[in-house]
């Protein structure tokens, strides 16, 4: 409803766990790298715990996307199970074949043994993952345990990984669970996010849905963070229900004080943020079951099945429609002979090779030192695809690979939904999935720097660069050519520029720095690489 009123694409607030807007803070990025080390590592449990609508299944959902072709995977949603319906549904997830009507554990425990050693043959492995882990009995966690013991004479064959709100690590803690927690390899408690990781949250999903300008105000976002605790799922219901009431009373952004109201309305009360939370802990319990069901099922779908997998564009208008691509060759992989800083140093030689330049890192250790050189400057920011479409340049990223080790690889071009990727000197052609699911969000480019640039320009400011940048748009916006030689940043002018950075997709504050010039200059003739490899449309 609220959607073509404020100019997105998407709704940016479903509580659906999309891996596309998951955002990753310090907590989520540690979470997927403890999972990402439990899908490589040989036998024991990997425990994830954290609240109600703090990310767990999101971040799930993203292990799942970048699991490598030799991983068996079953997960369990419902962990109500007795000890035979737990190996039977074990059995049911990894496709095992057994006799109609069988509730022997023998049977079961022999034909999943059976299964794994299969498949260790073949250099493949499995991993157990379960949902809702808290709810597991004592007599099902110990059969846990004790499937942990098969192994061959060198490893462990099976992972398991239990998802759980914070009673899961309170169960675990108990006398009679020792043998079991001796077992953990790895855990990790995901929290509510930060004040400043709410701000950063939200101005993400709205990004991601297309969003062109801010539309929560400052004293909205400190009241979000009070009234969800920075719990993400909450924040979700928040932000929804405020956009609604901003569209609903014709404003073109959400206020405290409409923030306020929308809080109230989904709570039914003006209570506070605790007795909220008491309140709706039920409903919210409801909605991660509806969630993990579908994230069941997708996986599933995933692993059991050889489909092509349909990955939403991240280009938006104003940007250009991508062309098709070849299929994906899987999830990226880090040079085994490379550490992280050699990576590093070869992720730049490429970046530098798109501009037709040769880094040697034995004359410049800093390899924005040698950018300087070159009439080039680093840009160093976080950000998703999107942004990064938007600027339209080749960048390093800093990535983790499927045993949670960091690396950096160059995002050479994007093609539909496939991207280029060189990691080490071998290009990789990957879904454009495969890199949301493995970037950190940091990324490196080099950009064009004007020969009189100085720093931002701001309306009403003299800059000698005015005239460049009145030129230019001149050109792209089909206005004519003025041969301007006053350095006045005026009003006429900053109304141009601002029309500019919204059709560009940024937020038009009329404000010139970097990424609106980057824009510029890849938006005209210019010998800058582009990262969609094509022009931008030029403006009738």
């Amino acid at each position: 409803m609220y959607k073509e009123y404020f100019g997105l694409e998407e709704m940016p607030f479903s509580i659906a766990p999309d891996p596309r807007y998951l955002y990753m803070s310090g907590q989520h990025r540690e979470a997927l790298a403890h999972l990402l080390y439990g899908f490589n590592s040989d036998g024991g449990f990997v425990l994830l715990t954290g609240e109600i609508g703090t990310g767990k299944t999101t971040v799930c959902r993203c292990l799942l996307e970048q699991a490598p072709e030799n991983i068996a995977i079953a997960f369990i949603i419902n962990p109500r199970l007795t000890v035979e319906e737990l190996l039977a549904t074990i059995c049911d997830e990894f496709g095992i074949q057994y006799p109609e009507g069988s509730g022997s554990i023998k049977l079961f425990i022999d034909l999943i043994n059976s299964y794994l050693l299969e498949l260790h043959a073949t250099d493949k492995k499995a991993v157990l993952i379960i949902d809702e882990a808290q709810n597991l009995s004592a007599e099902v966690l110990e059969q846990l345990r004790l499937l942990t013991n098969l192994e061959t004479s060198q490893v462990k064959l099976l992972q398991i990984i239990l998802l759980g709100q914070p009673e899961l690590r309170e169960k675990l803690s108990r006398p009679g669970m020792k043998q079991l927690t001796q077992r953990i390899i790895a855990r990790y408690h995901l929290g509510p996010l930060s004040k400043r990781d709410v701000a950063a949250y939200v101005a993400h999903r709205l990004t991601f849905a297309g969003a062109k300008r801010q539309l929560f105000s400052d004293s909205a976002i400190n009241k979000l963070y009070r009234l969800t605790g920075g719990v993400p799922r909450l924040i979700n219901l928040h932000c929804d229900r405020a956009l609604l009431g901003a569209f609903a009373q014709e404003k073109n952004r959400v206020t405290k004080v409409i923030l306020k109201k929308a809080s109230r309305e989904i709570s039914g009360e003006s209570g506070s943020p605790v007795q909220f939370r008491k309140i709706y802990a039920w409903s919210l319990s409801l909605s991660g079951f509806i969630i993990v069901i579908a994230g069941v099922v997708f996986g599933t779908a995933y692993y059991n099945t050889k489909r092509s997998t349909e990955i939403n564009k991240v280009s938006a208008a104003p940007v250009s429609q991508l062309k098709e691509s070849p299929a994906p060759s899987g999830p990226l992989l880090r040079p085994a002979s490379l550490t992280s800083g050699q990576s590093k140093i070869t992720a730049f030689q490429s970046l530098f090779s798109e501009w037709n330049l040769t880094y040697n890192p034995v004359e410049y250790n800093n390899a924005c030192d040698y950018a300087q050189t070159r009439g080039l400057q680093c840009y160093y920011q976080r950000g998703n695809l999107r942004s990064l479409v938007i600027l339209d340049h080749p960048a390093v990223l800093r990535l983790i690979d499927v045993q949670g080790q960091e690396f950096y690889a160059t995002l050479k071009d994007i093609k539909g939904d496939f991207a280029t990727v060189v990691t080490g000197d071998k290009p990789q052609v990957v879904p454009l999935r495969a890199i949301e699911s493995q970037w950190l969000g940091d990324y490196i480019l080099l950009w064009q720097v004007p020969q009189k640039y100085q720093g931002e320009i701001k309306p009403g400011a003299k800059d000698a660069l005015v005239p460049w940048i009145d030129n230019k748009l001149a050109l792209i916006q089909n206005t004519p050519y003025r041969n301007r030689s006053n350095i006045l940043y005026d009003e006429e002018l900053a109304d141009r520029v601002k029309e500019f950075q919204a059709s560009s997709g940024f937020f038009p504050d009329g404000i010139i720095g970097p990424q609106t010039l980057m824009r510029l200059n890849s938006s005209g003739e210019s010998s800058a690489p582009r990262l969609t490899k094509e022009a931008p449309d030029k403006k009738d």
